[in-house]
């Protein structure tokens, strides 16, 4: 399978060993290889500021050079069709890959995460994280 990531407007596109051939069968969708994702979503004090929107966006993009990061995507509320279960309340979200657990917590504590929570704070009034561990 290939696993593709946007990054800081480059793509991104990784085969995993044995999965050449997975990948020629035509096994079907591809997942991803990271074992920890973390979803983060922002809901802007002034919502309608694109000004705002663009510094927190702006922020997001320098925690890519935290090193235990596999991979950064940085996003927005896509126009998809409006169903009940669809939440596009909220302004901007990150997604962010990762080996470990171990991992996770290094990019908690690292100084650009620090840097970019003390610089961009003051532009949400929402944060919802969801966490998840491969199966």
């Amino acid at each position: 399978m290939m696993a593709m990531m946007a990054i800081g407007g480059a793509g991104l596109a990784a085969t995993l060993p044995g999965e050449a051939a997975e990948a020629k069968a035509g096994a079907g969708a591809a997942t991803v290889p990271a074992k920890v994702l973390h979803h983060v979503f922002f809901w802007l004090k002034d919502a309608g500021s694109t000004a705002d929107r663009d510094r927190l966006i702006a922020g997001l993009r320098t925690l890519a050079a935290i090193p235990v990061i596999r991979a950064l995507h940085i996003g927005v509320p896509a126009d998809t069709e409006a169903r009940d279960v669809v939440d596009g309340s909220y302004q901007v979200s990150e997604l962010m890959f990762f080996d470990t657990v171990a991992d996770q917590k290094a990019y908690q504590d690292h100084p650009i995460h620090r840097q970019f929570v003390a610089d961009c704070e003051k532009l949400w009034r929402k944060v919802v994280v969801y966490d998840t561990l491969g199966v």
